[in-house]
């Protein structure tokens, strides 16, 4: 609420009262309720986690309470919808009618599912497949959110749908999710809702009833926080393994498989984009990687060691021609980390640091890990790589990779 001069109570008007960390404490904490940000503003915290945010007003003479964002939507960005409301008022707006009116046009998740199925009526195998695509939608997500709004439909809602089916009928659980999330993702083209797709944290884990998988090998991943360190050590190398550790902090940097980074080669780096082609991408689709400040620095670091000599950006010292297989993996034994990690597992760290950290949406995460979109029904809908909200998540990664020196300016400059 700010400083008041000595002997004056505190302002029973806060203006901007709260802060992303603030926040994120509330979350935490487990414990529900409303706190007044100023101006209006609220947030609404349940006791499961979620948060949404409302604005009060005197409106034609009355106490009213406004949504203006769910669990979805920034600080920043409540603040912008709650000032835009207030200013609407002040003109004399009916912000009512309007509000009606645009919820109005917003369709329910019912009629979204019906329109997505309709819209790709032509691509189902047979009558059959298109029949049981809307049917589980109707058996499962339907009495849960169907006549909800669109745009709406949150995380919680979804395991609502999906918590009492997850172990009895896992196969139609799955099937399901993907087809919620093929809905939501028609209504984000179709400009009906906006911000990341909640399917993308509606798993089993999220409820505690994820099944034990035996003998399933997840690659050794580095703690995000640990990595600065990790480059740190890379640097402190001997000259011999200097092009090989350069190779791999790219590799880290870019979020790239080791064969794509090992087979890259000079006329693939366009401006500050690297375009690795079809046939090295495990997806066999081209893939544009956004190269951070860093990592252009890194390529003029390796030209200068190798030269004109090799047409590949971190060539084998001694041969000139492709990294051998193992070059990273002995560069890690020589680093007494053999076993504990690998060089697959930094796609992990970024992974797990872009959710954690940032706010970007899964599907700009996925589309720099260049993972593809099993569900066919979604992948129809998805029209962008999302390239330069991509240039701007590789670039804060380069800094959260860089020295804890940069990390602390970094945070600073974004209010972290």
């Amino acid at each position: 609420m700010g400083q008041t001069k000595q002997g004056q109570q505190p302002s029973k008007h806060p203006h901007k009262a709260l802060s992303a960390a603030k926040i994120r404490h509330l979350v935490k904490s487990g414990k529900p309720g409303k706190f007044a940000d100023g101006n209006g503003l609220y947030v609404v915290i349940s006791a499961n986690g979620t948060k949404k945010w409302v604005w009060r007003a005197t409106i034609d003479g009355k106490r009213r309470q406004l949504g203006v964002g769910g669990n979805n939507v920034s600080l920043a960005e409540a603040r912008d919808s709650a000032e835009e409301l207030a200013l609407k008022l002040r003109r004399g707006e009916d912000i009512l009618t309007q509000r009606r009116r645009r919820v109005i046009a917003i369709p329910s998740f019912k009629e979204s599912a019906y329109a997505a199925h309709e819209h790709h009526s032509q691509e189902w195998k047979n009558a059959k497949h298109g029949a049981q695509w809307i049917n589980t939608l109707r058996d499962y997500a339907f009495p849960v959110f169907g006549d909800l709004p669109v745009n709406e439909v949150e995380t919680d809602h979804v395991m609502k749908a999906l918590t009492p089916i997850w172990h009895e009928k896992p196969e139609t659980a799955k099937r399901v999710r993907q087809r919620i999330g093929a809905v939501l993702g028609w209504a984000t083209v179709y400009k009906h809702r906006s911000g990341e797709n909640p399917i993308a944290s509606a798993s089993p884990k999220r409820g505690g009833l994820a099944k034990q998988s035996a003998g399933v090998k997840h690659h050794a991943a580095l703690p995000y926080s640990q990595i600065p360190d990790f480059i740190a050590q890379v640097h402190g190398l001997d000259e011999s393994a200097e092009i090989i550790g350069l190779g791999l902090e790219f590799t880290i940097l870019t979020a790239a498989r080791t064969g794509e980074v090992r087979y890259a080669q000079t006329q693939e780096v366009q401006g500050k984009d690297w375009i690795i082609p079809a046939e090295r991408m495990k997806a066999k689709r081209e893939h544009r990687v956004p190269l951070s400040i860093r990592s252009r620095e890194i390529l003029k670091q390796a030209a200068l060691i190798t030269g004109p000599a090799s047409d590949y950006l971190f060539p084998n010292p001694r041969t000139g021609k492709v990294l051998s297989e193992n070059a990273f993996l002995q560069l890690l034994d020589q680093m007494g980390q053999k076993g504990l990690i690998t060089v697959h597992g930094f796609r992990s760290s970024f992974r797990d640091w872009a959710a954690e950290k940032t706010r970007f949406p899964a599907e700009v995460v996925e589309a720099a890990l260049a993972h593809t979109i099993r569900n066919k029904v979604e992948a129809a809908y998805r029209r962008t790589d999302h390239l330069e909200d991509r240039r701007d998540l590789m670039e804060m990664w380069a800094v959260q990779c860089a020295q804890p020196r940069s990390l602390v300016a970094f945070s600073r400059l974004w209010g972290g």
